[in-house]
């Protein structure tokens, strides 16, 4: 196994090389705190009038569109409101800054779905003078947001790992080489091994286009490579003890994959440079459970680079 530190990141995002991936990971605030202790969201943006306020709602960060707006008022609990927000706001920061754009300028459009041709495909960002293309993905479970970069096609999933129960009844959906190898594993794994299962399969149906209109049971991406989806790569993430984290990407496996934290106070207009921790080191309970695999609102940052024997792509997470 390689070990290395990561380079400390540059004030704003450069565009990754070609077989290169950048993930951000960032904690959405608790409801009715700011997102950091010593800070303040900035009164800037789209009007506060638009946003929920009174008790057990948080202020939204700036810069989010009317849709997204609406968007995150539709959600009835303060948490996932509150991960809605802030994965949209982190994405238009990132976006912004690898496009040299301001983050409330970007346009966001929908690519032809692969099965019918309708406008709800992958996301993309209008990129205006043209430039090599900047793909992107977002995902965000129970306390944990992931977004990827790259300069091709990429899908990312992240999951809190699901109670025993919830394992045994989602199981089901699962291609039937993938329920063996669940079946298989030691039962104090297999709530590990469920959530990695779910990943790679989320972050490949991502990339695909289809999200699950294609059910789940069609592909296999469980441990055996031969068996997995010909012409595609698909790695595991480092997300600490209690998430799952996968990345898909088509054609050859990234020669590296860059692991960084976002602060938790970027994306509420806080001027913190890119890849500093959060202040949310460790995993926090943000009320009742959610479907296993619905959008609901970590990973816990460290400093190696490994090379997967499995992969073989290096990944490297900022070091504090």
């Amino acid at each position: 196994m390689d070990t290395a530190h990561a380079p400390a990141p540059d004030p704003v995002p450069t565009r990754p090389a070609p077989g290169h991936v950048d993930v951000w990971l960032v904690r959405p605030p608790l409801p009715g705190r700011p997102p950091a202790d010593h800070h303040t969201p900035r009164p800037s943006g789209p009007s506060h009038a638009s946003r929920p306020s009174g008790p057990g709602h948080a202020p939204l960060p700036p810069g989010l569109s009317s849709a997204e707006l609406r968007r995150a008022a539709s959600f009835a609990r303060p948490a996932d409101r509150a991960a809605y927000a802030t994965a949209h706001t982190a994405l238009r920061q990132l976006l912004g800054g690898y496009l040299d754009r301001p983050p409330a300028a970007l346009t966001f459009v929908r690519e032809p779905c692969p099965g019918c041709a309708g406008p709800h495909g992958r996301p993309a960002v209008v990129q205006a003078g043209g430039g090599p293309p900047l793909h992107f993905s977002l995902a965000h479970s129970r306390g944990l947001i992931a977004v990827a970069v790259a300069p091709r096609v990429i899908g990312v999933d992240v999951e809190r790992l699901p109670s025993p129960e919830t394992v045994e009844a989602c199981a089901r959906a699962l291609h039937p080489g993938e329920q063996a190898e669940l079946a298989a594993a030691p039962p104090g794994e297999r709530r590990a091994h469920f959530g990695r299962l779910w990943t790679r399969k989320e972050a490949y149906l991502k990339a695909l286009g289809t999200g699950l209109s294609r059910h789940p049971r069609t592909d296999y991406l469980g441990s055996d490579l031969r068996r997995r989806p010909a012409r595609w790569a698909v790695l595991d993430l480092p997300a600490g003890p209690e998430h799952a984290a996968a990345i898909a990407v088509p054609g050859d496996r990234p020669d590296h994959v860059t692991v960084r934290w976002l602060p938790a106070g970027l994306p509420y207009g806080e001027d913190t440079p890119y890849g500093e921790d959060t202040p949310y080191g460790e995993d926090t309970p943000y009320g009742e459970d959610t479907p296993y695999g619905e959008d609901a609102p970590g990973a816990n940052p460290g400093g190696t680079a490994t090379r997967s024997p499995r992969s073989g792509s290096t990944i490297t997470r900022s070091s504090r």
